[in-house]
């Protein structure tokens, strides 16, 4: 389960153009759950990028802790706390990797999960609004995971959904028929994702250094030439 994000030098209007900036993109090279996080979703007949609080905290959730950061994609129709999100309230979040953790013997190796030329990704969200009066609300999300794909499922066996940048608005826009947002929501290319180990620093979410992505060892990514 993804527990970590890396955020850092992405312009998300490369990515999507019809973007707009109304306040800047929180970077991080080691973000955990529970923190501020910019997405990306439809305001109106406007995409913009807005803050956040990653965990998902619809109004009748009473601990904060039980608030989920990740929300199964087999899941999203059949709980009461996704659906309606689902449908109505889809966002994407940008990021320049993913954390997973692989286990080992003794302990856990930390593994950066990028887009094998580094670039940014679009990873599928819901958001939900709780009012905590008529006129304050609080705004949060939860990333969506499927199973990884053959390649890295030896290191993880899920990973959050990618949505590629020309499929952004239909996933966006709550009218997209709910047919065609769950054919979205499929494991990543195999030659799309590559992974390399990283420090066990990673691990303490208060370290906030840019050697947090450091590679190790060498990226391990697919090749055409390869067998599964």
């Amino acid at each position: 389960m993804t527990g970590r994000l890396h955020v850092h030098g992405l312009n998300p209007t490369r990515l999507l153009p019809m973007l707009e900036l109304s306040q800047a993109l929180i970077e991080s090279p080691n973000l955990a759950p529970r923190q501020p996080i910019s997405a990306i979703r439809r305001e109106g007949s406007t995409t913009c990028l807005t803050t956040l609080f990653w965990g998902l905290t619809p109004p009748w959730l009473n601990v904060l802790d039980h608030a989920p950061h990740c929300a199964r994609a087999e899941s999203l129709e059949s709980r009461s706390m996704f659906r309606e999100a689902f449908h109505a309230r889809r966002c994407l979040i940008p990021v320049t990797g993913v954390y997973i953790w692989k286990s080992r013997p003794r302990a856990k190796q930390p593994f950066l999960v990028t887009e094998v030329g580094r670039a940014p990704l679009l990873l599928a969200g819901i958001w939900c609004r709780y009012h905590t009066s008529l006129t304050q609300f609080n705004d949060s999300t939860a990333l969506i995971t499927v199973p990884a794909n053959a390649w890295l499922s030896r290191l993880s066996d899920r990973l959050p959904a990618i949505i590629h940048p020309d499929q952004a608005p239909s996933w966006l826009d709550p009218a997209t028929p709910v047919e065609e947002v769950n054919a979205l929501l499929t494991p990543a290319p195999l030659e799309l994702l590559g992974a390399f180990p990283v420090s066990t620093r990673v691990n303490n979410p208060a370290y906030q250094s840019s050697d947090c992505a450091y590679p190790v060892g060498s990226m391990l990514r697919w090749a055409s030439s390869q067998e599964l």
